[in-house]
This record gives structure tokens, sequence and C-alpha cells, in this order.
């Protein structure tokens, strides 16, 4: 079934209809010559220009691509205002198998889509895309961050986002056992890629015991042949099953705080570096229910952005690191405002970062 522009129905209930609706712009790309086929969703710009990394995924569906846009776009838009970012939220998707779509041609003709807007979105790298593709989107856009150092940029932006995930948990711990030293908790971290690897860097320098997975079998073994006193399972069922596990750190893709895993998870804290970790509203509270404290997703991961951001004025990492150490009291200020309130810290967080846009956008 189609609407009268000819668009699936279903795609434009997501953007006009449904509660993923109120997005201020959303833009639909196409590019027949290099085959590049392309969501931007920008959220807000209340704080600022839109900034958020572009996505390269081989979705099942437009509606489906949409749909994800949509949601990466809105939780930027609480990311960057948690963050005490000067912009807003906005998130690209292109739709295809970056093993075997990802061309120059493609990614140009990407860069010449995100200028069109003239500024209100700025882009950077998100899953499927790297710091090499920002270095070609660059050269038809010129609000492209994200770039090499060879290229005017900050270069590989997962280092912070790891500290930041780190300074979360550090925070997490401080609330729930009144000590932000996390020696001796055992960590559960699924997914060491980008983030996950460097995060478990973090963990044993401070003598925690860290237990990994990941669906990639090398991105497991490049861990272990780094540092063999961590610990393997067979995968992500398998690790939030495990006994004792203190803290679990979702860092893959969205959605692994579900209905079918909360019942069963053996931690206490959550905190990782997936953006959109909870599959649905009203996950939150099953979590606090049963005494888990979940670090919300878009705060603690917030280090990338703070770096992407930076590199718009002119990249300084030692300025961006302290500006990611203040995760720890953000978090902190999240948990008291939750137990103030009564609600969980997801939406306590949600309640920060709204009231911030608000003003903003009252103050125009």
């Amino acid at each position: 079934m189609t609407d009268v522009t000819g668009a699936p129905a279903d795609v434009l209930h997501t953007l006009f209809q449904s509660d993923q609706g109120g997005h201020e712009q959303v833009v639909l790309c196409q590019d027949r010559a290099s085959g590049l086929k392309a969501v931007i969703a920008l959220h807000s710009t209340a704080l600022g220009p839109a900034l958020g990394g572009t996505r390269f995924y081989p979705y099942a569906t437009e509606a489906e691509a949409v749909a994800d846009a949509l949601n990466l776009a809105r939780g930027m838009s609480y990311k960057n205002a948690m963050a005490g970012l000067d912009h807003g939220g906005g998130k690209a998707v292109i739709i295809g198998d970056p093993e075997r779509d990802k061309t120059e041609e493609l990614l140009l003709a990407y860069g010449r889509m995100v200028a069109s807007l003239g500024g209100r979105y700025v882009t950077a790298c998100d899953v499927g895309t790297c710091v090499a593709d920002m270095d070609v989107v660059a050269r038809e856009c010129r609000w492209t961050t994200g770039r090499s150092p060879e290229n005017g940029g900050a270069g590989d932006s997962s280092v912070l986002t790891a500290f930041g995930v780190y300074q979360g948990m550090r925070a997490s711990a401080q609330h729930l056992w009144g000590d932000p030293v996390l020696r001796g908790r055992k960590v559960g971290i699924a997914g060491v890629g980008k983030v996950g690897h460097h995060l478990v860097r973090h963990l044993l320098d401070e003598g925690a015991e860290v237990v990994i997975t990941d669906v990639r079998e090398e991105a497991v073994q490049r861990v272990l042949d780094q540092h063999p006193e961590v610990t393997a399972v067979a995968d992500t069922e398998a690790l939030i099953r495990l006994e004792g596990l203190d803290i679990y750190a979702p860092c893959a893709l969205g959605g692994a705080l579900n209905d079918l895993s909360v019942p069963v998870l053996t931690a206490t804290v959550v905190c990782g570096a997936a953006n959109n970790q909870l599959a649905h509203p009203g996950v939150e509270k099953d979590l606090a229910d049963r005494g888990i404290l979940y670090a919300p997703d878009y705060v603690v991961n917030a280090g990338g952005v703070i770096q992407v951001a930076d590199e718009l004025h002119g990249f300084d990492f030692a300025r961006c690191k302290a500006k990611a150490a203040k995760i720890f009291d953000t978090t902190l200020a999240i948990f008291a405002r939750a137990k103030a309130d009564g609600i969980p810290p997801a939406a306590a967080a949600d309640r920060i970062a709204e009231q911030r846009m608000a003003e903003a956008r009252a103050a125009r």
C-alpha cells in the first residue's frame, strides 16, 4: 500500500502520525548514479545545528530505515543536551551493506545531500562508517566531523566514547556501592568493536574482571590476544546470565534491554555504549523493579559526540577529555534526580534534557 506520493504508507505514518513523529525535518535522499539511498532526520535544532553520525546498514525495508533514523536522531537531541553541547540532534542512515555497497561515488553523493541542508545538520561516523569515509564526505560537505587528523579532523571518536562509559560505570558504582573504584568488580561487555575494546583496557587498568562476547570471532580474538586475562563466553545470552556479574555493558546495536533479557539479567548495573538500549517504553521500570541500576545510554556514551563537536572549533584532546570526565558528575546528578522524583534514571535524564531544550526554545 502506498500514499498518493508513492511512498509506502507505513513510512509516512511513522513520519507524521506515530509517537516517533515530531521531528523538525526528515530528508529522503536518492542518487541513482551511485546507488545512494539515505534518510537524514533532524529531531531538534533548539540548541544549535543538529549533530549526529551516519549509519550504513542493510535495512530490510525503507520503513525500518526511517524508523531507525528517527529514533537515533531523537536520541542525539537528548545526548547533546545532557552533554552540555550547543547542538541539536540529528542522524543519517544509508541503506545498504557497507562491505558491498560503499563506494567513493556514493559517499560523495551523500556529502552533497548533507551540504544541501546548509549547516542545519553536521555529520560524523557511526555503525558502518569510519574516519576514512568522513574524509571522502568532507570533500563535498564542510559540515563533516570525525575526519582524520591529516584532513583537519580529530580521528577516531571511540576512544573518548569508551572513556565516558567508563566514567558512567564509576558513577554507578559510587551511587550503588558508595565507592567509584571498580577493582574486583566483574564486568560483562557485549560487543568489543570500536568502543568495546577500548573499554576493556580502562577496566583492566583498574583491576576489574572482564568477560566479553561478540558476534564476530575476530573481534573477540583480538581482545584475547592483547589481554589474555580476559574471559570470553559464547554469546550475549550466556553473558547476561553469568553468575556474579556486577555490571553489564551493551556495546553493540540497540534493543539489548528487552522483555527477554531483563528478567534473566544477573548484573546489578547496566552501563554501556550502545544507543537505544531500551527496546520499548517501560523497560526502564522493569529494570528498576528488579533493583537494577540503569545508567542512561545517551548520557554515558556522549564522549564521542563531545569530541566531534569540539572538532568544529579546532580540536583539543585534553579539553575534550576533561569534558568527557564530567560524565561522572552528570550521571550522579541523574541518579540523584531519579531518587528525588521517584522515577527511573532514564526518565530523570529525559526530564533534564527536555528542560534544557525547552528553555532554549523559549529564549529564541
